[in-house]
């Protein structure tokens, strides 16, 4: 007989099936009680482990091993916590003269948690530096480069006095030393004690020839400037355009960067003028007369379109024409140098149009760690206008490898000349120039304590008051520098050079075995 029977569409259960259900009953209590139970310690235990925090040491993965942060030297950067802000303190009364507050942040503990390595131009750094490696730097080594000089600069317990020489074109040393001010707003404290002479003008001033010989003096005096040569001495520094040029209409590069890169969505590279685009002031460089007589051949036009820049009509205009986010309307664009290197290096290359690099004599801090084919399309200086008409024909014909170029200039332009990157690099410079000073620091009797306050606040609006304002820094860096990568070793650097002569030489070829294939059938 079955262990229940339906009676009156009712279920009736046998004895034996009412005690085993009373049991499986007082089983599911217990359970329930059980996990309940467990819960509530679990919970209790998270709450602890949470409070234990506090006090406890920190365990973190770096470089693929596991290492522990005593709570004692653990970095206050490691728990979030509100920033810092640093705006501008200007006195109301302009009548009384503006003064450097006395309360700017003096020391930043920063931790190396999320440091990042430094784009490989960096390397570049130590290189530039090791002039004077072996005898260091002297009063007497520093005080020979004066006579060229536009300002002594001097870093002192974390203040920073200017001595003026010389006034540079325009607003150059004004952005310059706004710039470094900048930087001790990043990174208050990292930015050692310095005494530093900076020259403002295109061309370098301290030649490796001055400084050959037996009677030569050395070593040569550490000179700062925007570009350098492989034939000089010069320090080179990033150029005042980062925070702006306020005379062109040029805005500060954090947000000039972003709206050329705006500017490149506007139209796909394939649906760009399938010329080579140039706009630019043709009368400060033969190079660059030079490259003018390419507009008016019929064997090149219409490939390259070739503007002269008339700034006087562009100042009268408010500089309608002169967008630089607007300029990257055609496929290629070229950047040829003016008396020396040229801020627009870097506008060029931030256009993901392919860039045309009429081979530079001259180089600023981040080019020497580009490649050529790789993110840029090499021109050589003489029968640029051949090098530039193949150089258009090979990319309509090879779009996909053309447009790639370009797209790699570019990427490596907004990662790698991001502003953190750009204070890295003057932060490392200037530190690894610290180091080499034999001498005493000292605030000459003539120069004035310069800061953020004492630059902007009297500047009551215009072009030059909206760079600042646009490029101030606002925080302390939350982030560490990035790290310094090692020098090259002398192997190391020898293959990267021979890497850019092979990419360069294997254009060339192109361009050579083009035109004796057009040259025979024209001759046929």
């Amino acid at each position: 007989m079955g262990e229940s029977v339906q009676m009156n569409h009712h279920v009736v259960q046998s004895p034996g099936t009412q005690k085993k259900n009373a049991f499986l009953s007082i089983t599911c209590k217990l359970a329930k009680t059980w996990v309940t139970t467990t819960i509530v310690v679990f919970v209790f235990f998270i709450i602890i482990m949470g409070a234990s925090l506090c006090w406890m040491d920190m365990l973190v993965v770096r470089g693929g091993r596991i290492q522990v942060i005593p709570f004692a030297t653990r970095n206050t950067t490691d728990i979030p916590k509100a920033q810092l802000k640093i705006p501008l303190n200007c006195t109301a009364n302009q009548t009384v003269s503006q003064t450097c507050p006395s309360n700017y942040p003096t020391k930043l503990e920063l931790s190396d948690l999320e440091a990042e390595s430094c784009p490989d131009y960096f390397r570049w750094i130590h290189r530039d530096l090791d002039t004077w490696q072996k005898t260091g730097i002297t009063r007497e080594t520093l005080e020979r480069a004066r006579p060229v000089t536009h300002f002594r600069l001097v870093i002192k317990g974390g203040k920073v006095y200017v001595e003026q020489y010389d006034k540079a074109f325009q607003t150059r040393d004004v952005l310059t030393i706004w710039g470094i001010l900048q930087l001790l707003r990043l990174y208050p404290g990292l930015v050692p004690d310095l005494e530093l002479l900076f020259m403002c003008h295109d061309r370098p001033a301290i030649w490796k020839r001055d400084y050959e010989g037996v009677n030569a003096t050395w070593p040569p005096p550490p000179l700062f400037h925007y570009c350098g040569h492989r034939d000089a001495f010069d320090i080179v520094f990033p150029d005042w355009s980062f925070w702006g040029w306020p005379e062109l209409n040029i805005k500060a590069w954090n947000k000039l960067s972003e709206a050329i890169e705006e500017g490149n969505k506007r139209v796909k590279w394939k649906d760009r003028v399938p010329y080579a685009y140039w706009k630019g002031n043709p009368r400060v460089s033969p190079s660059r007369k030079d490259l003018m007589r390419c507009n008016f051949s019929d064997k090149y036009d219409p490939m390259v379109h070739l503007y002269a820049q008339d700034w006087g009509r562009e100042i009268a205009q408010g500089f309608k024409d002169s967008k630089l986010e607007d300029q990257c309307s055609h496929r290629y664009k070229i950047y040829i140098e003016g008396v020396a290197w040229s801020v627009s290096e870097k506008y060029v290359l931030a256009c993901d149009s392919t860039a045309l690099l009429v081979k530079p004599e001259f180089h600023d801090f981040f080019i020497r760690g580009m490649m050529p084919k790789q993110h840029y399309w090499p021109i050589r200086p003489y029968g640029k206008c051949g090098d530039i008409k193949f150089a258009v024909e090979w990319g309509n014909n090879n779009t996909g490898q053309a447009e790639d170029v370009g797209k790699r200039g570019s990427a490596f332009i907004q990662k790698n000349l991001e502003m953190k990157y750009v204070y890295d690099y003057m932060l490392y410079v200037l530190q690894g120039y610290a180091k080499l000073l034999k001498l005493e620091v000292e605030v000459p009797e003539n120069a004035k304590e310069v800061c953020s306050e004492t630059m902007a606040c009297p500047v009551n609006g215009g072009a030059l008051r909206e760079c600042m304002d646009d490029s101030l820094v606002m925080s302390p860096s939350d982030k560490a520098p990035c790290l310094m990568p090692p020098p090259y070793e002398e192997d190391e650097l020898k293959v990267f050079l021979e890497r850019k002569e092979s990419a360069e030489r294997e254009v060339e070829n192109w361009a050579n075995e083009y035109w004796e294939t057009q040259n025979k059938a024209s001759t046929k």
